[in-house]
């Protein structure tokens, strides 16, 4: 049997990235995946080429997670696992960065992955339990200069993800919680932010796989299945767990 067979997982910011690198997996493992985004025309293409269900969704948008639960309700009777993954991390430092950015960072980081869990928990508990995955970073370890306010999201999502643990330990609800913190990873924010930072455009190269081992940068794979082991039951005793995935950038 495959490590997810027949769960029914959720994963956000599903239609590019690591999100997208998440549900392909899952999916290969046998869960029963819901893919949602707000690019509603890549999300249904790629959800239909793997095996999956697109469904549109603005994260920050705390009504859009009831109406999401209903249809996941209707359509697969539970929820088994949910992969907090949408996100966004324009490059502002805090003497640049405005109001305005820094509030839709954190409404879509912070405001989303809290909609997301306590919808989660609450369609969750109905079927005695499940795993939740929120997407964190080492940014929430270390701070970067250049993304105040990605790394102040990142940060309070670790945090929250250790007290809906708790609460869920606590009141014995058979549901996990669990934060990932990538490092830098072969996806298209990382390659935005290496070429704005760095002036290093990766697929510009002649050889961009050799540039991405040289730097020192992961693949999408790498963090999806730690996912993929979290959302499975052999993660059962993996609580308010923080799982560092950077190559030990951070310990360096």
């Amino acid at each position: 049997m495959k490590r997810a067979q027949d769960k029914v997982v959720v994963i956000t910011g599903a239609a590019s990235g690591l999100g997208l690198a998440d549900a392909k997996l899952l999916v290969a493992e046998g869960a029963l995946v819901i893919m949602t985004d707000i690019n509603i025309t890549s999300g249904e293409a790629l959800a239909q080429e793997f095996g999956a269900t697109f469904i549109q969704q603005d994260v920050s948008d705390e009504a859009g997670w009831s109406e999401l639960m209903k249809v996941v309700k209707r359509k697969f009777g539970r929820l088994d696992g949910l992969v907090n993954n949408a996100g966004i991390a324009p490059i502002a430092n805090i003497e640049d960065l405005d109001t305005e950015t820094w509030r839709k960072v954190l409404s879509i980081h912070l405001d989303g992955t809290f909609f997301g869990c306590q919808a989660a928990i609450k369609l969750m508990k109905e079927n005695g339990g499940g795993s939740i995955v929120n997407m964190s970073s080492t940014a929430a370890l270390v701070g970067i200069g250049p993304y105040l306010a990605y790394s102040a999201a990142k940060g309070g999502i670790r945090s929250m993800t250790k007290s809906i643990a708790i609460h869920c330990r606590q009141n014995k609800l058979n549901i996990r919680c669990n934060s990932v913190h990538p490092g830098s990873i072969n996806t298209p924010m990382v390659h935005h932010a290496l070429k704005t930072l760095m002036g290093k455009d990766i697929m510009a190269q002649e050889d961009p796989e050799q540039t991405r081992r040289e730097l020192g940068i992961g693949e999408p794979d790498d963090v999806a299945h730690m996912v993929a082991y979290l959302v499975s039951d052999e993660a059962k005793h993996i609580n308010g767990a923080e799982m560092v995935i950077d190559n030990g950038d951070t310990v360096i």
